[in-house]
């Protein structure tokens, strides 16, 4: 595939959907076609398995990471595929790793096989790099603002949980990740965010 396949990682509150929103106007103005979306609800589909997950009733642990896999797929495979093979740049708000590190880790589920799930739902597609914005747990919860949903609403211990996982991720993983401090401000991360992005381009 031609396209550039890029994911922003971090617990809530970390600022990802703001440093998307930055990179693909950066893009943009230097001419790619750039698809933004976010896990779930990044299709129709998906829209409708967020709305169960983030807002719905108590989901159990396995029945939560299949649904997660579910939306995966169908992303995947309706929407980030084509897209990438006609040489676009996708710009995804979650991807696995947040499976792996909220239903793996902080929902105390089998962390190998919840990345095996996914990774099976997407036949092995990965991103080109993979950027974890780190903020403390307690501090992305102070930035959120409105109804909390599901996840949000889970507690310090789990988002502590999801934190320190996210940065095993990126230990196990350094040739994908990047791990900037979220604690910056917007635009000395969306710099640096920039400088990641440029030389695969």
């Amino acid at each position: 595939m031609s396209g550039l396949f890029i994911s922003f990682e971090g617990g809530d509150g970390a600022g990802k959907s703001t440093q998307v929103s930055r990179l693909a106007s950066w893009l943009e103005a230097r001419g790619r076609e750039v698809i933004s979306t976010r896990e779930p609800g990044g299709t129709e589909l998906g829209a409708k398995i967020r709305e169960l997950l983030l807002h719905g009733d108590h989901v159990a642990p396995r029945a939560e990471a299949l649904l997660f896999a579910a939306d995966r797929a169908h992303h995947v495979e309706s929407k980030i595929r084509p897209a990438l093979e006609r040489g676009a740049v996708v710009i995804t708000d979650r991807y696995f790793d947040s499976s792996v590190a909220y239903q793996g880790a902080a929902r105390a589920l089998d962390a190998q096989q919840v990345r095996d799930l996914s990774i099976w739902a997407v036949e092995g597609l990965l991103p080109q790099v993979t950027i974890l914005l780190d903020v403390p747990a307690q501090r992305g919860a102070a930035r959120i603002e409105g109804e909390l949903d599901r996840m949000e609403q889970a507690g310090a211990e789990f988002h502590e949980r999801v934190r320190e996982e996210f940065l095993r991720l990126a230990e196990r993983e350094p040739q994908r990740f990047v791990v900037i401090d979220g604690t910056q401000s917007i635009e000395a991360i969306a710099e640096r965010v920039q400088a990641v992005v440029e030389p695969l381009l």
